[in-house]
């Protein structure tokens, strides 16, 4: 099997008049040998309907973005010849080049699975090349602003610019200062390691003088240049840290285009942020990054003067964590596989495949993101999204539970059952190690799209309702059968005996963690029920600002991050040939850089603010190329909303410096 040459072609059929929407593939034999007795599995974003049909073969069996694709009984490909089987029946209509298989393979009678190669996804009706890599944004000759800095300062006021020196040579005073200048050290050198941003004075560096200075905010700094030196002056780390980030953009604006920018010789800088929340969210459930490329991110981070990472460590597809207590979490649930409890998915080889992140290395990255001024914050995602972790312990569920919803993500019966005690017992415990790890002792649980069908086959959360409501509650929730929580019904049903099931759960588990003296944070679903304690929570509102604005009104702290502008997995434009997802729409950069995250909001609803964050959900991005397109320049733009006031905020001279920002990967 092992000698087989075989290819994917995919394509999507827009609806046309009376012709309904269709996904075509197209299997095709280069190899010698004839082929019988096999089923070709694919996975992508994509997810084929429990009710679709198939022309030219059979659906069988599917979870979420994974599916078998059968051939007719006693079929044979023969050498050269090309199987064609086409999907009818769709519920969502694809939008992009990368909503089609991204991974494929044959899987065998005996057990054998031999890798298909796949290419885009094309479309009937014209297609243009698929775009990856970082969007070229070209310094101009004559930039807005003299000097490139991204986020731009509250106070600038500079003068006398020449070109960059050699480089800068740091001279700190006091332990802060030191250590923010070992940390920019090691940043410049992450990201730009040879371009020798810091150098000693005998190869020509720049004096730059670091001294502590009473008064100014944590991460506040002041920037003053002369003809032979520039001083620093903070009152600690984070502020001599970032008034280096600001001084190294500088000097690479100057070094790089010396025609454009220059090196200001006279003058000052006085900055602090807008925001206290400056955050960044990674999904590392759904594509897996390795410690290496989370260092490289954090490092990013901090070049854009962000300070929070919410780390996404538990989903539906998988758990990254290493938990002592519960070993199968990271032997069954960290990986994906043909034959494994989890399956290939989003593009996954049938080979084993995933990995997880050991106590060790996450203590390692999280003192790194000390250093950076960044503080993490781990979620587990639950009760909802919880397949990985319901595989690993299966004792999770009640045993009587028959199979009554699915997720919109496709996953079934994937909610932790609230009526259970074992439920409480395996969190507890799981976030008592997790606590260990991450001192900013701030947890984010999820509470996310929840089914409104949840738990309804279940017997002990039925007997939980009765407690709570009698029988008329539990048996309406009986009733209210694979209801998606994105039904038309959801706010007609909001306040439902699911949401009842779910406040029950979030009101034990944020007592639990402010008993551990933890902060709770939630996506905007938290809220349901109005039961947990809005002193020792915080929300991230995801849906759309109306949610995020009334949450607020009720006293709520928020944390801005709308899909519909700083979800980074959304397409930068509706055109086909861009990559990414597109529930939420397109937001070009522009667009996300001229959102106003408290558009409307009254005074006592932005005192509710903490701030804002950008958000990577990862399913379209197993090509690294595809991240890179789709993160930056967004990325720099919403840190720029974080920091700058709105008033300092410019289009055109922040898309004159985009360009200079670092990215993750660098694909073409």
């Amino acid at each position: 099997m092992h000698a087989l040459s075989l290819e994917l072609e995919t394509t999507w059929i827009p609806a046309n008049g009376d012709t309904a929407m269709a996904y075509s593939l197209s299997l095709k034999n280069r190899s010698a040998a004839t082929l019988r007795d096999f089923r070709l599995c694919i996975s992508g974003p994509c997810q084929i309907d429990l009710a679709a049909t198939a022309e030219g073969g059979s659906v069988g069996k599917r979870l979420s973005t994974f599916t078998e694709l059968l051939p007719p009984d006693g079929y044979a490909l023969d050498p050269g010849a090309t199987w064609t089987i086409t999907i009818h029946g769709l519920s969502w209509a694809f939008q992009h080049w990368t909503d089609g298989a991204r991974g494929a393979y044959l899987a065998f009678v005996d057990g054998s699975t031999v890798s298909v190669a796949t290419s885009p996804t094309r479309r009937v009706g014209g297609n243009a090349s698929p775009k990856r890599g970082v969007e070229s944004y070209p310094v101009p000759e004559t930039p807005p602003a003299p000097i490139s800095v991204i986020p731009w300062p509250n106070a600038v006021s500079v003068a006398n610019l020449k070109t960059a020196p050699a480089g800068l040579a740091l001279a700190a005073e006091g332990d802060e200062a030191k250590a923010a200048a070992i940390a920019f050290t090691a940043l410049t050198e992450a990201l730009f390691s040879v371009e020798g941003i810091v150098r000693p004075a005998e190869e020509g560096g720049l004096p730059v003088y670091l001294r502590l200075k009473d008064g100014p905010a944590a991460e506040a700094y002041e920037l003053a240049f002369s003809p032979a030196s520039v001083t620093v002056a903070a009152s600690g780390r984070t502020g001599f840290l970032y008034g280096l980030v600001t001084l190294g953009q500088i000097w690479r604006g100057a070094h790089h285009f010396p025609g454009a920018y220059g090196f200001p010789t006279e003058g000052t800088i006085a900055d602090e942020p807008s925001m206290g929340w400056r955050g960044l969210h990674l999904d590392v459930a759904r594509q897996f990054y390795g410690t290496a490329e989370i260092g490289k991110l954090l490092a990013v981070l901090a070049w854009n003067k962000l300070n929070r990472f919410h780390w996404h460590l538990s989903d539906d597809e998988a758990w990254r964590v290493e938990i002592d207590a519960y070993p199968a979490l990271t032997e069954i649930g960290a990986w994906r596989g043909h034959g494994l409890a989890i399956p290939p998915l989003l593009g996954s080889p049938p080979e084993r495949s995933g990995g997880y992140y050991s106590k060790a290395a996450i203590r390692e990255i999280v003192a790194h993101a000390k250093t950076l001024g960044i503080e993490i914050v781990p979620e587990i995602d639950v009760p909802g999204h919880s397949h990985a972790l319901q595989q690993a312990i299966p004792d999770l569920r009640d045993p009587a539970e028959k199979g009554s919803y699915h997720s919109v993500q496709g996953f079934p019966d994937n909610c932790l059952n609230p009526a259970r005690e074992k439920t409480y017992e395996v969190l507890e415990t799981i976030f008592r190690e997790l606590i260990e790890l991450f001192p900013f002792r701030t947890i984010h649980v999820g509470a996310d799209e929840v089914p409104l069908g949840a738990w309804s086959g279940s017997p002990e959360a039925l007997a939980k309702l009765r407690a709570i409501g009698g029988e008329a509650m539990a048996e309406a929730h009986a009733h209210r059968l694979n209801v998606s929580s994105h039904s038309p019904l959801a706010e007609a049903i909001d306040g439902s005996s699911a949401a009842v099931l779910q406040a029950l759960f979030l009101e034990r588990l944020q007592k639990f963690l402010a008993s551990q003296g933890c902060v709770m944070g939630g996506w905007e679903e938290a809220a349901h029920g109005n039961v947990i304690d809005r002193q020792r929570t915080y929300l991230c509102g995801w849906r759309d600002m109306k949610i995020s604005a009334a949450l607020a009104g009720e006293g709520y702290r928020m944390v801005v991050c709308p899909g519909q502008a700083y979800y980074l997995d959304m397409a930068a434009s509706p055109d086909w040939d861009e990559p990414g997802a597109s529930w939420a729409g397109a937001s070009t950069p522009e667009a996300t850089y001229a959102f106003d995250p408290v558009a409307g909001w009254s005074a006592a609803q932005r005192e509710r603010l903490l701030g804002v964050q950008a958000c990577i959900w990862s399913e379209p991005m197993q090509d690294r190329a595809v991240f890179d397109r789709l993160v930056f320049p967004r990325l720099s733009a919403v840190a720029e909303t974080g920091w700058t006031r709105p008033e300092r905020k410019s289009w055109d001279r922040f898309r004159a410096s985009a360009g200079l920002m670092p990215v993750l990967y660098g694909y073409p």
